[in-house]
Order: structure tokens, then sequence, then C-alpha cells
């Protein structure tokens, strides 16, 4: 169990590097807590906090707030839910160490639908947003393509190694908004709990950005 954990580290940490393109990138850290309550079998209110920094941890470059109500279709397999979200960026003046802070309000809708292919679980979600930004509105939709792989055996599953690609479209001319590749290695406490580490690439029209994101899963 040990070797098959240590050969997935060292590929993850092979793999990782190929994510960075030409662009010029900054690094910095997201601390991410994603949280589901589960009502009954139907229900659920999903709740979320992301800590976004230019660097390590001191340099806030977004805060993000969301919340939502969701509704499963089907057991465990196809979720839609309504939510609402607050984010507060801090985004330095060009040129400047002076930092301006925009507000924005977003309400979102989306669609969840989860699928197994032998040991490897595939998690695909659209999302619709309406963006009020400051004085602006904005329109923008994003498809998630997640995978979650195990590297032990059923009787002891704990550790695994999780992937995903989202892509962000506008809705006005300028189409493209945003690409984001992620890679990382995960454990899980038990059914409740579970921590991940991993890498992210996030990419824009003229720039890209690179982050160490550190998530944890809550479901009570």
């Amino acid at each position: 169990m040990k070797k098959r954990i240590t050969m997935a580290a060292l590929t993850l940490l092979l793999v990782l590097p190929n994510f960075i393109h030409a662009q010029e990138s900054d690094f910095g850290n997201w601390l991410v807590y994603i949280g589901n309550k589960k009502l009954d079998s139907k229900w659920n209110i999903h709740n979320e906090v992301q800590y976004r920094s230019y660097n390590a941890i001191d340099d806030l470059e977004q805060l993000l707030l969301r919340t939502g109500i969701g509704y499963n279709l089907s057991e465990n397999n196809n979720n839609i839910l309504l939510g609402y979200g607050y984010i507060l960026s801090q985004n330095y003046r060009e040129g400047l160490d002076e930092k301006i802070d925009v507000n924005e309000h977003r309400i979102f809708q989306q669609f969840t639908t989860k699928q197994k292919i032998g040991s490897v679980a595939l998690s695909h979600r659209y999302r619709f947003e309406q963006r009020f930004v400051e004085t602006d509105f904005k329109m923008r939709f994003r498809y998630f393509l997640g995978f979650n792989i195990p590297l032990t055996g059923k009787e002891d599953n704990k550790y695994y190694l999780s992937a995903y690609n989202e892509i962000f479209l506008n809705t006005e001319s300028s189409v493209f908004d945003r690409n984001r590749m992620y890679g990382g290695l995960g454990y899980k406490f038990n059914k409740s709990l579970k921590i991940e580490i991993g890498y992210m690439n996030q990419f824009f029209e003229t720039s890209n950005r690179d982050q160490l994101n550190v998530i944890t899963f809550f479901n009570f």
C-alpha cells in the first residue's frame, strides 16, 4: 500500500509541472472549506469558504463565501442546486502596490451528476452564474469534470488521487473567461471528513496563475 501511495505522489509531482503554460505566472495559495448538510434523502444545504492569497497566506486576493440549497433528483447521482455567493476581491492597481476592493454578489444554478467507471469516480457539474460586480452585471457558464481515483483497497480506502478541469465561458463578446486544471492527493479520515492538497493552474487569455490548494470537505 505504501509503495502505491509513494508512486502516486511521485506521479503527481511529475505531472503537475506540465500544467504550467508559457504565459507569465504568479504563485499563490487557496485555503478552501466545502461543507454539505444532508437534510433528508432529497434535500441538502451547501456551504463554502475560500481564502485566496497572492502568496503563502498573508496577502488577500479574494474571499469567497458561497451557500445554496440542493435537491436530489436520484439517489447520490443527480443534484440540482440554487445558490448565492459573496466575493470580495482585492486587486492591485496596475504598476502600484495599492489595492482596490471589488465586491460581487452572485446568484447561480447548477446541476451535478456522478458516475463510476470501475473504481474511478467521475463528477460533472454544469453551473450558470448571474454576477453583480459593483455596478456591472455579467453572466457566465462553467463546466467542471472531476476524477477521484482510490489508491488503496476497499477495506482501507483512505488515500486517493483527485483531478479536475473546469472551463469558464462568458455570455458576452469575449467568450473565453478562464480555465482551471487541478491535481491533488487526498486522505479520507471517515465518511464525513476528507482533506486534499494539490496544485492548480488557472489560465486566462493572456496570463496564468499557479496555486497550492488545501481543501477540506465536511459532510454532516
